[in-house]
């Protein structure tokens, strides 16, 4: 009976032949991979067969590794929230600022324009409050007698006339809007030069300008500017626009509404004028004041007058004293004078007698 070992127990080439073998198949392969590319096929189909093996291993890694991203991606957005936030509202804060600057900046470049215009010499201030009474449009600004403002100085902004400074502290001043109903400019129409006088309302919002005839040529948009005419306000400042014009004819002038040029609730920085007008003085005054300088000289004079007439008899009196004195001083000289004179002329009429007396 033939005896074979079981199939476990069979051997066949031997480990180092197959060794062998395996090595030389490898380097076939690798020789004719790396110079044919012969198997690029076989990569490619192996490569898609076990893709899905490979993910299936790599869910647990891609799992942990999400929860983690997930952990520190929250986190981080958190974050990037909190500072993206924070930087939201300082740049809205310095855009707000940025914004509020370059209005102040424009505002004070047309003050500086304006001053240059005008021409005379001007002080900045700035508006500090409202005053307490609400019947009265008044203002207060930051600039009194220590700043060089003076009691009834204009009070100009970039667009035109708010006001007239009333009442002047150390280092404040009060200036009354040009909207009180208290309040009066002098003004003239641009376009045909009619003069007339414009006040405040009692609502403090709009102007009345009174003393217009019905006849007059006033038109709804025309603008008004200072005449100049009081000596106060230099001329062709802006003040108001024509708003509505309301005629009757059971009256003589027209009511005409105007709405003023210059933000007078809105403004902050003002300029406070100092303007001389160079204007004639008035001759009624003018010959009153001569009157009175005349009538001051009189006086004056009556009051020398005593005075001159005391200095006149004492130097009288000197005089007459000094004359008598010298004829007591001259005395004893007249008579030596007179003596040999006398003598001389009695001799010779007492001579010629004695010849007589001889015969």
């Amino acid at each position: 009976m033939e005896y074979s070992p079981p199939p476990l127990f069979k051997q066949g080439p031997s480990a180092l032949a197959r060794l062998i073998f395996f090595v030389v198949l490898s380097l076939a392969l690798l020789v004719s991979d790396a110079r044919f590319k012969t198997l690029e096929v076989v990569r490619g189909v192996l490569g898609a067969g076990l893709y899905p093996l490979q993910r299936a291993a790599l869910v647990p890694r891609d799992l942990f590794m999400g929860a983690a991203d997930l952990a520190v991606t929250s986190a981080s957005l958190r974050q990037d929230n909190a500072k993206l936030h924070a930087r939201n509202l300082q740049l809205s804060q310095q855009a707000n600022e940025a914004a509020s600057l370059a209005a102040e900046n424009a505002h004070l470049r047309s003050l500086l324009q304006l001053s240059q215009r005008i021409g005379a010499q001007t002080t900045p201030a700035e508006i500090q409050y409202d005053t307490r009474d609400p019947f009265t449009q008044k203002v207060v600004i930051g600039g009194g007698s220590q700043q060089g403002v003076q009691n009834g100085s204009p009070v100009l902004s970039e667009d035109g006339v708010i006001g007239q400074v009333t009442r002047v502290f150390p280092m404040q001043s009060e200036v009354t809007l040009v909207t009180d109903k208290d309040q009066a400019v002098p003004v003239e129409i641009v376009r045909t030069g009619l003069r007339s006088v414009i006040y405040g309302t009692p609502k403090g919002d709009l102007l009345d300008l009174r003393f217009v005839p019905i006849s007059a040529d006033v038109q709804v948009g025309d603008e008004l500017v200072t005449s100049g005419l009081d000596g106060i306000y230099p001329q062709g400042l802006p003040v108001a626009k024509v708003l509505r014009i309301d005629k009757q004819a059971d009256t003589a002038f027209a009511r005409v509404i105007c709405v003023p040029l210059a933000a007078v609730r809105g403004a902050r920085e003002v300029l406070v004028l100092h303007f001389v007008a160079q204007v004639p003085p008035n001759p009624v005054e003018a010959a009153e004041a001569a009157s009175a300088a005349a009538a001051a000289d009189a006086k004056d004079a009556k009051k020398k007058k005593p005075a001159k007439a005391a200095a006149a008899d004492k130097k009288a009196d000197d005089k007459s004293k000094s004359a008598a004195a010298k004829p007591a001083a001259n005395a004893p000289a007249n008579a030596a004078a007179k003596a040999p004179a006398n003598t001389a002329a009695k001799a010779p009429a007492a001579a010629p007698a004695k010849p007589q007396g001889g015969h």
